[in-house]
């Protein structure tokens, strides 16, 4: 029940892609404002799993269940990034009432993401259901992306038709799905959340409003990097 792995990374029938990857704070934050942006507009999105390597730019470390370093493979400035990204998503975490725990390693994500694509095949809703579920439980350490089982039981649990997912999972199924992340990095697009409309790519939810102007038609000047509650706010 997986989707075709031959496709444009730029391209969707869809007016809004977006790539998201389950152990990125940012994607974590981005996930509802996005939902809600799209409900305003009425528009579907396309949503896409990107599977980000972030040993090979931010370092990697292992922690026990109290957060100290077990091991580490990170400068000091990898650190530095590192403690505020968190610090910085936990801001508008809090303003949700979510849950977001440093991760005690950095996991690969590449389940998830296949889930993510099994989840898309079998309806909106129920991807929505996926995304959201999953996202809460990882940032709780609830979930372990890493396990099959676990992800299929995920899939179960939200309404989806399970039968041939593992399958799915390994052999030239999951050499499809690599070589798909592939393209996307080949394509330009490196981060999450990544937002693609008409071909262009943005990286980070704060392009939101930009993005909501490009769907509405372009109307007037482009807006600013600014969120309509803090304008508000700010008045």
């Amino acid at each position: 029940m997986m989707p075709p792995m031959t496709f444009d990374p730029l391209r969707s029938n869809r007016p809004l892609i977006v790539y998201v990857d389950f152990k990125s704070p940012y994607a974590f934050v981005a996930v509802q404002p996005t939902y809600e942006l799209a409900e305003t507009l009425g528009i579907a999105i396309d949503w896409r799993p990107l599977t980000l390597d972030i040993p090979s730019f931010g370092g990697s470390a292992r922690l026990d269940r109290d957060d100290r370093v077990l091991e580490s493979e990170r400068s000091a400035g990898q650190w530095i990034w590192v403690k505020y990204a968190y610090k910085d998503a936990r801001r508008y975490a809090r303003l949700r009432d979510w849950t977001l725990r440093g991760t005690v390693k950095i996991w690969d994500t590449t389940l998830a993401g296949m889930g993510l694509l099994w989840a898309k095949a079998q309806g909106d809703r129920l991807l929505r259901r996926y995304i959201e579920t999953a996202y809460e439980r990882f940032w709780k350490r609830d979930l372990d992306v890493e396990d099959e089982t676990v992800i299929e039981s995920l899939l179960r649990e939200v309404g989806a038709d399970v039968a041939g997912f593992r399958d799915a999972t390994v052999g030239e199924p999951r050499a499809a799905y690599l070589s798909q992340q592939d393209a996307i990095f080949d394509a330009g697009i490196f981060g999450v959340p990544g937002y693609v409309v008409d071909g262009e790519y943005y990286w980070g939810r704060e392009h939101l409003p930009r993005i909501r102007w490009m769907l509405e038609g372009r109307r007037g000047a482009a807006p600013d990097v600014a969120y309509r509650r803090v304008a508000r706010d700010a008045q």
